[in-house]
């Protein structure tokens, strides 16, 4: 087996363990309003990362490469839908923290878009749990 390969490999071995302990570690955190998730989201396809009109909810786009997410910090809308689009040499995801980030759920990537759109005002935490010094945050207003 090839030394990418082993490595490619290794990866996903160790973001499936990663992804199963933030999940599990999940309902020890401080954000949690009480109730507990009953669905889980899945991503979908995104066809446009453009500013809709003036009156209507605005994309933003954070860029994933050279190991971190760009812009790190963001302030958007209830109603708005934040697209991560993957442009890196290694593989990256978008791994919610805490009970009210859950649904913020991306799959393991080095090339794509992942969206999510904001329903509820909040401090949204994320990270790739491939490499958890990168992290972000998406306040919702």
């Amino acid at each position: 087996m090839s030394m990418v390969r082993h490595r490619a490999v290794s990866a996903r071995l160790l973001a499936g363990f990663v992804v199963a302990a933030t999940l599990l570690s999940a309902g020890c955190s401080g954000d949690s309003d009480g109730s507990a998730a009953t669905t889980t989201r899945k991503p979908r396809p995104v066809t446009t990362t453009a500013t809709t009109t003036p009156h209507g909810p605005t994309a933003l786009t954070v860029q994933v490469d050279d190991m971190k997410f760009s812009p790190a910090d963001a302030h958007v809308k209830v109603g708005d839908t934040v697209t991560w689009k993957f442009s890196d040499d290694v593989p990256h995801n978008v791994q919610g923290i805490g009970d009210k980030a859950m649904g913020i759920n991306s799959a393991i990537t080095e090339k794509g878009e992942y969206s999510y759109t904001f329903t509820v005002a909040g401090t949204y935490r994320y990270m790739c749990s491939l490499h958890p010094q990168m992290r972000g945050t998406i306040t919702v207003t």
